[in-house]
């Protein structure tokens, strides 16, 4: 998938990733529920990740960006499934996402 930044770049102490929002592999927004979306965004985070030799539990921070303050409840029940260990968090309502997305996520991870 084409992307004009990395994915991620992974440092001796640090491995931090670009926001995800809810593509497919081929580059198109998924449909449906926030929760979907929201679960989209994770599954391409866990991804990248694991490219990086990396998982979802050592992410300590993460920065949430929804396009409607009405998607907070929905994203969040999502996100706990995800990120159960509870790493730092911002949450941001925004304008608008590239892509007319509804969700956004970025990380910051151990190696």
């Amino acid at each position: 998938m084409y992307s004009p930044s990395a994915l991620s770049i992974k440092t001796p102490s640090a491995i931090y990733c670009s926001g995800q929002v809810h593509l497919t592999s081929d580059g198109v927004l998924i449909d449906g529920s926030i929760a979907e979306k929201t679960r989209k965004c994770c599954e391409n985070i866990e991804a990248i990740l694991k490219a990086a030799d990396s998982s979802l539990s050592n992410v300590v921070k993460t920065t949430v960006f929804i396009s409607d303050v009405g998607y907070f409840a929905e994203m969040n029940a999502e996100y706990e499934k995800w990120f159960s260990h509870k790493p730092a968090r911002s949450c941001v309502v925004v304008k608008g996402l590239p892509l007319n997305a509804s969700v956004e996520i970025e990380v910051i991870a151990l190696p």
